[in-house]
């Protein structure tokens, strides 16, 4: 019997020992937040055989992460077979993609440069490769359908970085006395990681495997993503924000850009042909098999900014009809991808605390009611993957476990069986604290769906046990970032952290969430702290009220929004004893020019000088 599948069963079996002969567990404790393992990007091989993925686990000694690629059998245990390790280097890899062939395994890695390069592994045997020797990092690769080239997102490289000048160039310059001026012509000037932004761009590329030969599709002060190629493998569709000044909007669209080796022969290389041209951002594109359609994320009004629920669009590549999927849906979607044969779409739902797997057919009118959740449930799915014989594997958290791979079965509704078991060892040591969910009635009676996560030892409704006799709790209230975001019933490892000393945890989702449509997320616009704060509190109530939180040990926290929320929440009431306000803001009118916001500043509150 291999590891993979002894696991589980061993699990299993222990449960029906008597408590005197199990193995001793214990509440979580902080160091264990090194042991946990991430799991993430499943990718299925062109056979539909194996699954390819990404486990990211924390190295103390070192204090960062390192992500390694494995493969596990997507068929039944019975067929045998357990996960496999493919890189183990101390830099990370990335974006595991199988060739259409199925004879190599390209992915994403720094491991012999400071720029991150493309590798391939070959499936046959040998240590993996590497590819392309860009002067600047890749970002995305896909394979084009005839597995000869490949599409790439790169960055133009950097003028100030030593490290890319040429071998010439670099013998010739000095080493600077003083670090060199930091020189800002842009609008957006700062983002979050990147740090100050300069017109060094994203830009797509093909790639020739066997000449190991790149052509720049694209150029100019715009930065490109998501490349999707055609089956015929003639073009490359990507999206793009290409408006005079695209750090002014959000208006990214749908490009197709030619990839066949006769465009631009003789002559300048045609450019990109715009697609869709909605003002909202259009992104994620997927192609129909036949290749006349492509599935995208079609942004809502620009007017609703960030509080616009997204939806599936259809663009005719011909002539760029679009049509509306799911906008009657008033939810957000994610990555849209055809089905093998044309007849369905797929996508990720975001919807009321959970995010569900879904699709709905393109035999007829597209309707709220013809969504059908291939996955459902109190779950968060996070990615998924479809093979060519009907095969679903998806990335799925619940309350009690974190991201692992499952095969998804059609028309079930549910999970079929779980493919990997990342954490499974951690786990059987723990006691975790058991979420709930439940909805309060807000100061307005808007209905907010919340969550409470009890300590390890405590009973449904606070009941005690041997260890915990019944009692009130100490009490934090988390709240989360956005506004437009929402918790889901999927794993929190914070709520089961904080729970696991003691504390009862109540997560809301007040008005300015998503996943409850647009009404109820824009019921916030330009009013933030009010609504919202009575929802959060109404939720609090409820926990006290429950007979769980002590009205007088109560904490409250959160980051980004959830900072902001905080801040608001300790300034209209004392009820709180303390509070943790991360990446926050509390004075608008100094932040508006300083952060990375400055376009949803100006949509929603306006210039400073003027409101």
């Amino acid at each position: 019997m291999t590891r993979a599948r002894f696991v589980p069963l061993a699990a299993a079996l222990l449960a029906l020992l008597p408590s005197s002969l199990r193995a001793e567990t214990r509440p979580l404790r902080p160091d264990d937040v090194w042991a946990f393992r991430d799991v993430d990007d499943p990718h299925l091989s062109p056979d539909g055989r194996w699954v390819a993925y990404k486990v990211t686990s924390q190295d103390r000694q070192e204090d960062r992460a390192d992500a390694d690629l494995w493969m596990v059998p997507f068929g039944a245990p019975s067929a045998g077979g357990e996960a496999v390790r493919l890189t183990s280097s101390p830099k990370s890899e990335s974006a595991p993609r199988f060739s259409p062939d199925g004879r190599w395994l390209a992915f994403l890695s720094g491991r012999e440069s400071k720029q991150t390069q493309v590798f391939l592994l070959d499936r046959r045997g040998g240590e993996a490769q590497k590819l392309t020797a860009f002067k600047a990092d890749v970002s995305a690769l896909e394979w084009s359908p005839d597995s000869r080239r490949l599409a790439l997102i790169v960055a133009d490289v950097d003028p100030d970085d030593p490290e890319a000048a040429s071998d010439e160039t670099k013998a010739k310059q000095e080493k600077p006395k003083h670090p060199k001026p930091i020189v800002i012509d842009r609008r957006q000037f700062l983002r979050d990681e990147d740090g100050f932004l300069r017109e060094v761009r994203q830009h797509l590329y093909v790639f020739d495997v066997a000449s190991k030969k790149a052509t720049q599709l694209t150029s100019g002060r715009y930065d490109d993503a998501e490349p999707a190629w055609s089956p015929d493998g003639r073009w490359i569709a990507f999206s793009s924000n290409r408006t005079e000044d695209p750090d002014a909007n959000q208006n990214t669209d749908i490009f197709l850009a030619r990839a066949d080796a006769a465009a631009g022969a003789g002559g300048p290389r045609e450019a990109p042909r715009l697609l869709t041209t909605n003002a909202g951002g259009d992104t994620a594109p997927s192609w129909s098999p036949d290749g006349k359609w492509i599935a995208y994320v079609a942004g809502g009004d620009v007017a609703d900014m960030w509080y616009a629920p997204s939806h599936v669009g259809l663009v005719a590549v011909a002539d760029g009809t679009t049509r509306d999927l799911t906008s009657t849906l008033d939810r957000n979607v994610l990555r849209p991808r055809f089905s093998r044969d044309g007849r369905f779409v797929w996508f990720l739902l975001e919807e009321g605390g959970n995010q569900h797997l879904a699709r709905l057919s393109l035999g007829g009118a597209p309707s709220v009611a013809a969504v059908e959740r291939v996955v459902g449930g109190e779950r968060a799915v996070g990615a998924y993957d479809l093979g060519p014989g009907g095969e679903v594997v998806i990335l799925a958290s619940t309350a009690e476990r974190p991201n692992e791979l499952f095969a998804a079965s059609i028309g079930a509704g549910a999970i079929e069986r779980r493919l990997t078991h990342a954490n499974d060892e951690l786990l059987a040591g723990l006691r975790l604290g058991r979420q709930e969910r439940f909805q309060v009635k807000s100061a307005d009676g808007t209905p907010i769906d919340a969550f409470l996560t009890y300590p390890p030892d405590v009973g449904p409704g606070g009941s005690g046990s041997a260890t915990a006799p019944a009692s009130r709790l100490p009490t934090i209230l988390r709240l989360h970032g956005g506004p437009v975001s929402q918790f889901d019933s999927g794993w929190h490892l914070e709520w089961q952290l904080l729970a696991a000393h003691g504390y009862a945890v109540v997560g809301a989702n007040p008005r300015g969430s998503s996943g409850y449509g647009r009404a109820f997320s824009r019921a916030i616009w330009a009013d933030w702290g009010n609504l919202d704060f009575q929802d959060v509190m109404a939720a609090v109530d409820a926990a006290v009220a429950k007979g769980i939180a002590d009205p007088v040990r109560l904490g409250v926290g959160g980051w980004s929004y959830g900072g902001i929320l905080t801040n608001y929440v300790i300034t209209k009431t004392t009820r709180f004893k303390a509070a943790t306000s991360g990446a926050s803001e509390v004075n608008f009118f100094a932040d508006y020019g300083t952060d990375q916001y400055q376009y949803e500043w100006e949509t929603e509150l306006g210039l400073p000088w003027q409101n």
